[in-house]
């Protein structure tokens, strides 16, 4: 039984359950509900299921003066004081008892099918607790019997502790408007000046003379010969001068066309 000054819990309570006389078990096979007297139950009333200690107790009582009909301790579970039938989940056997240690063998039944879902997980989560308990306590007494490992700091023992000095992280790199690093000149390199507008891939060749005002391009084979006029008045490129020796002297034509025979 329960120790004394022990609490009492209360694990689930349902309002509405049927208790039925079943006949002696002959063998060894499992009880059936279709063997009981379903449509005429002897009893009815409410079951509350409590805890005190590791011990529970399944208490069928009166719906509207609560008074006792029959309990049930239940020291293991599954075990002999409560036991399931065979042919349905609705139904239980217990194994109630009298303060004088008579025992007997009573069907009980739910009308809802959840009802004897909550009534077994009732049961079941309190052995499991009772469980764990019996671990611990086997567990805390081994610890006792061994050997204690001792954490604490030895006479002239000292720690060092390295706070504030995390790793160095890495300058980012400074970004342009547009989001993009920018990348570093070559080192010694030189950056060459944009070609002046007057320059020009073409050898200009000036024509120098008092009537004809003309200038021949020498070109390469793979380009067109071209024949640029000019004139000193309205030259807008300028003079140009080039020396005398690169220059051949140009040939006199004896008619007045503007335009040079090739």
């Amino acid at each position: 039984m329960a120790a004394e000054g022990e609490y009492e819990s209360i694990l689930c309570v349902k309002p509405d359950v049927n208790v039925y006389r079943i006949p002696p078990r002959a063998s060894n096979r499992a009880y059936r509900a279709a063997d009981w007297k379903l449509d005429t139950p002897d009893w009815s009333g409410r079951m509350r299921v409590t805890a005190k200690g590791k011990v529970a107790f399944i208490k069928l009582e009166d719906k509207v003066s609560g008074e006792l009909f029959a309990q049930a301790p239940v020291k293991e579970y599954p075990g002999v004081a409560v036991e399931t039938v065979s042919d349905s989940s609705r139904y239980f056997v217990l194994r109630i008892q009298d303060d004088s240690g008579r025992s007997a063998f009573i069907g009980v039944g739910f009308g809802d099918r959840g009802d004897a879902f909550d009534f077994n997980v009732a049961l079941q989560d309190h052995f499991k607790w009772v469980k764990q308990e019996n671990e611990l306590s086997k567990s805390a007494q081994l610890g006792d019997t061994g050997p204690k490992l001792d954490l604490g700091f030895k006479e002239g023992q000292t720690i060092t502790l390295n706070i504030g000095q995390g790793k160095k992280r890495d300058k980012p790199r400074p970004q342009g408007s547009g989001g993009f690093g920018l990348l570093p000149p070559p080192p010694g390199g030189k950056i060459a000046p944009p070609p002046s507008p007057g320059s020009s891939n073409h050898n200009i060749i000036p024509q120098t003379g008092g009537t004809v005002t003309g200038c021949l391009l020498e070109l390469d084979s793979s380009n067109s010969n071209t024949v640029v006029q000019t004139n000193p008045s309205s030259d807008l490129w300028g003079d140009f001068s080039a020396p005398a020796s690169s220059v051949p002297p140009p040939s006199r034509p004896q008619n007045t066309t503007n335009w040079i025979q090739f």
